[in-house]
């Protein structure tokens, strides 16, 4: 593991051991993006997957925030896609779709065409940019890392690309349980080494994105996410047990207690989820785990709000999410 300076605010990762702390830690899911001047003009010469795949480039964006505002943690730049990629499918980001597989898997069988990737060889590009922005950092705040949970990696490879029913992905787990069960415990394993390397390359917080956990019924979600989520968190808890770990499971307002049974620190709440209706589900679970902070996303529709409201609104909403829970 590289040497890295000492760390100066610290406070998100007090936050996230469950530490009493004067304020609300403050960062931005997708901090870096189109919203900056600075990144658009990056973006002007260089496209999405080659800022992603060039350390250097990625360094920079994931800075441009932290050097703007103050935010107490900088996310990397990077995309969940990088791991089906490793994987040996092919995606490409397309303009006004997003990420799109040229060949999606249609069935099992295809399932042939997935690789056992070398995680440093397929990822090296990924911990270097870490690494690189570690440093950069020189100390001034965390550095997030992240990747996309199986069942929405999944949900992908399957589709082709984005949807709002993923009825091709869905149809998987009715007509191949087994085949998707398999699909998805290969995605874990390459899941897990990935995060592993991410802490060793200089990431001190990471979090695992189940964008489409939502679609399931309670029954499919723990059938088809709540294992392989759970197995993350253990397995990466194992090797690297002072890393806090967060879960966003988008969508999935039944499963917070079952959430909360699991090894991660934290659980991330979508904006139609309040805090408050969280906290007491949450709470009944607690001697199993030793923190819960439940951080909430708030959508501001700038357009059309002026700074005054923005600023009660952002008030009101960390007012509304301060909740903290201890064990016992």
């Amino acid at each position: 593991m590289a040497s890295f300076p000492p760390l100066r605010n610290d406070l998100i990762l007090r936050t996230a051991r469950g530490e009493t702390t004067d304020r609300t830690p403050v960062w931005m899911m997708r901090q870096a993006g189109r919203y900056l001047p600075e990144y658009r003009e990056i973006r002007e010469e260089h496209d999405f997957f080659e800022v992603v795949e060039t350390p250097e480039l990625a360094a920079e964006v994931t800075i441009q925030p932290v050097e703007r505002f103050p935010l107490d943690a900088a996310i990397l730049f990077c995309d969940i896609m990088v791991v089906p990629e490793a994987m040996g499918l092919t995606v490409k980001m397309v303009s006004g779709q997003g990420p799109t597989f040229p060949r999606p898997l249609t069935t099992p069988d295809e399932m042939e065409r997935l690789v056992e990737p070398d995680i440093d060889a397929a990822l090296g590009h990924v911990f270097e940019a870490l690494t690189t922005t570690r440093k950069q950092l020189n100390g001034r705040v965390p550095l997030i890392g992240f990747a996309g949970a199986p069942w929405t990696l999944m949900a992908y490879m399957v589709e082709g690309s984005g949807s709002k029913s993923y009825r091709a992905a869905r149809r998987w787990l009715y007509r191949y349980p087994e085949a998707s069960k398999a699909l998805l415990q290969r995605t874990t394993d390459v899941i897990v080494d990935y995060l592993i390397g991410q802490v060793e390359a200089g990431a001190q917080m990471l979090q695992v994105f189940d964008s489409w956990a939502g679609l399931h019924s309670p029954e499919r979600f723990r059938t088809f996410c709540l294992p392989y989520l759970g197995e993350i968190a253990a397995r990466v808890k194992d090797v690297h047990p002072e890393v806090p770990l967060v879960v966003f499971a988008k969508g999935a307002y039944h499963a917070v207690d079952a959430l909360a049974d699991t090894d991660y620190d934290v659980l991330s709440l979508d904006r139609k989820m309040a805090p408050s209706a969280a906290q007491g589900v949450a709470a009944i679970r607690m001697a199993a785990m030793p923190t819960v902070i439940m951080l909430f996303k708030m959508r501001l529709r700038t357009g059309f709000m002026t700074p005054e409201i923005i600023f009660l609104v952002s008030e009101l909403t960390l007012r509304n999410s301060s909740a903290v829970f201890r064990p016992r």
